[in-house]
């Protein structure tokens, strides 16, 4: 069952701890950044990314988008969020760091007959002057950037007051969740950097986002990805997802086998099919943000 918080901001600390550490050590973010644009380079995130297509479209009507007005889609892959707003006949620039993924997205729009601006932008460098946006959105996208901080800084940055941020984040406890911490397991993470799953949690986002926002409402829900069977989505997301991708290749083969066999185990515990197939809920947090 989806739950929902709205919480009205009066620069109050939130309700819900952070989980991580108080005392993280010194990491080289532009190490990290670097890193991360050759993962999510890798593969082809686009066959992964197409089949969240439903995620952009409830978070354009989560915010209300309103047709005519203009939306800023934050690490947009290929372009999920951006066609959604594109559809609600909104004014869309989709930006990501990886250009194939924009050129992937480019194609999408033009299948469709969108005129949507496709512009390459780093989450933490947003190349916009400040309030040039009514709606800035981001699916499974802004939450990977090392500098949680600035990404957020800039989204609010971007958007006008009275505009809105929507969000939708993997939550920890959830499949995507549970997913990456077993991959953690066999390839820890880089040391310093902040969990992305953090962004699926309310009090991180009161913590990034509660001084500029009149309004924070969390609602928890779900996408169910649909597989073949579980070697099947254990073999298109080694093949095509940046992070599974490079997690199986930095492994010796015999490892290769121990992840494989750990990430069944994990689609077993949440697969509902009840036959070969895979159906499995994935608890995500969507967010919408009221810009003070």
């Amino acid at each position: 069952m989806n739950t929902a918080t709205t919480t009205l901001v009066n620069n109050a600390k939130p309700d819900t701890p952070n989980p991580a550490a108080p005392d993280l050590p010194a990491p080289d973010l532009a190490g990290v950044k670097a890193r991360q644009h050759g993962t999510w380079s890798s593969g082809d995130y686009a066959i992964v990314g197409t089949t969240l297509q439903i995620v952009g479209e409830k978070l354009c009507e989560a915010v209300d988008l309103r047709a005519g007005f203009k939306v800023l889609d934050v690490a947009a892959g290929n372009g999920n969020a951006s066609l959604a707003a594109a559809r609600r006949w909104c004014h869309v620039v989709s930006t990501d760091y990886v250009s194939e993924l924009l050129e992937r997205g480019r194609n999408r729009a033009a299948a469709e007959g969108m005129a949507i601006e496709f512009r390459e932008a780093d989450a933490e460098a947003l190349p916009f002057k400040d309030t040039s946006f009514d709606y800035v959105l981001s699916t499974f996208g802004v939450m990977f950037t090392p500098d949680q901080e600035r990404a957020a800084a800039e989204m609010v940055r971007v958007v006008r007051r009275g505009g809105r941020i929507g969000l939708a984040n993997w939550t920890p406890t959830g499949f995507i969740g549970e997913m990456f911490k077993t991959v953690g397991r066999h390839v820890p993470p880089a040391a310093g950097i902040r969990s992305p799953l953090l962004w699926g949690t309310e009090g991180r986002i009161h913590e990034l986002f509660s001084l500029h926002a009149a309004s924070i409402v969390c609602k928890t829900r779900n996408f169910v990805f649909r597989y073949r069977s579980p070697e099947h989505w254990i073999e298109v997301f080694k093949t095509y997802y940046g992070p599974t991708l490079k997690a199986f290749a930095a492994l010796a083969p015999a490892q290769q086998v121990n992840l494989a066999d750990d990430l069944k185990g994990v689609v077993e515990r949440f697969n509902r099919s009840g036959d070969k197939t895979m159906i499995v809920p994935s608890e995500y947090l969507q967010i919408v943000i009221s810009r003070r």
